[in-house]
């Protein structure tokens, strides 16, 4: 029998209008070489306003993440939310899997909505991809906040026991969980008070929704972000950088 609500659809739907009443769009475009980002930009670009990029990190999509925050940074930016590939509604059909890829791609795409000069907002993978992104191209980003993100992590420190999770594949485990026991495990690791006592079927909910596309992709992008990382290859940048 099939499912005739979900809580979580539900809540993504708030989510879209809530983005939709507070002045933005939702956009798609492509990148002409097999690669297609989702954005929320606004409706109205203000050029007296300066423009601001918040990347999202591995979880629900980019308005789960962000949703909270825009009331606060509408009046005095010019907001562009993109969802980054295989999250979402965006995705690529290149085989790089690379922080330094998905930054490239961030940047065609502000540049494709005529953004040049940036600031960076990026939470946990988005982090990494945001660091990246200023690396490569300094011309164009002012200044960059870093949330709950290592940037400085090294292969090594998962070999040498630094994070309580033994391998990647127990990280991808987490972060992409396919049980609601999984999830709980997420939800422990991602917030400082995490609710407890949610009903599995919630979870599975959440589970079907987000959890269940790009699996391997995914993966692939969490092995890239660590495959023989170290602190001596880490490109340093010069913008205003606060964690």
């Amino acid at each position: 029998m099939a499912r005739c609500l979900s809580l979580t659809g539900s809540a993504d739907f708030l989510y879209r209008s809530f983005f939709s009443y507070s002045g933005l769009r939702s956009m798609k475009s492509d990148l002409q070489d097999g690669t297609v980002m989702h954005c929320w930009v606004p409706k109205s670009h203000k050029a007296s306003k300066p423009s601001l990029l918040l990347v999202h990190g591995f979880g629900a999509n980019a308005m789960w993440q962000y949703g909270d925050l825009l009331h606060h940074l509408m009046p005095r930016y010019n907001i562009y939310v993109p969802d980054l590939l295989f999250f979402g509604e965006s995705w690529t059909q290149r085989p790089d899997r690379s922080e330094a890829f998905q930054a490239r791609c961030l940047m065609r795409l502000m540049e494709l909505h005529g953004v040049r000069r940036l600031s960076l907002v990026g939470i946990s993978y988005g982090g990494f991809v945001s660091y990246s992104m200023a690396a490569q191209f300094p011309e164009a980003v002012e200044k960059v906040v870093l949330c709950c993100s290592g940037v400085c992590l090294e292969e090594k420190d998962l070999r040498e026991g630094f994070f309580q999770v033994a391998d990647l594949d127990e990280v991808a485990g987490i972060l992409m969980p396919q049980t609601p026991e999984k999830l709980r495990e997420l939800i422990k690791f991602a917030f400082a008070k995490p609710v407890n006592g949610l009903p599995s079927c919630f979870l599975s909910d959440y589970i079907d929704v987000f959890c269940t596309e790009f699996i391997t992709q995914k993966k692939e992008l969490i092995r890239a972000l660590t495959a023989d990382r170290k602190l001596d290859k880490i490109p340093k940048i010069e913008q205003v950088i606060i964690y």
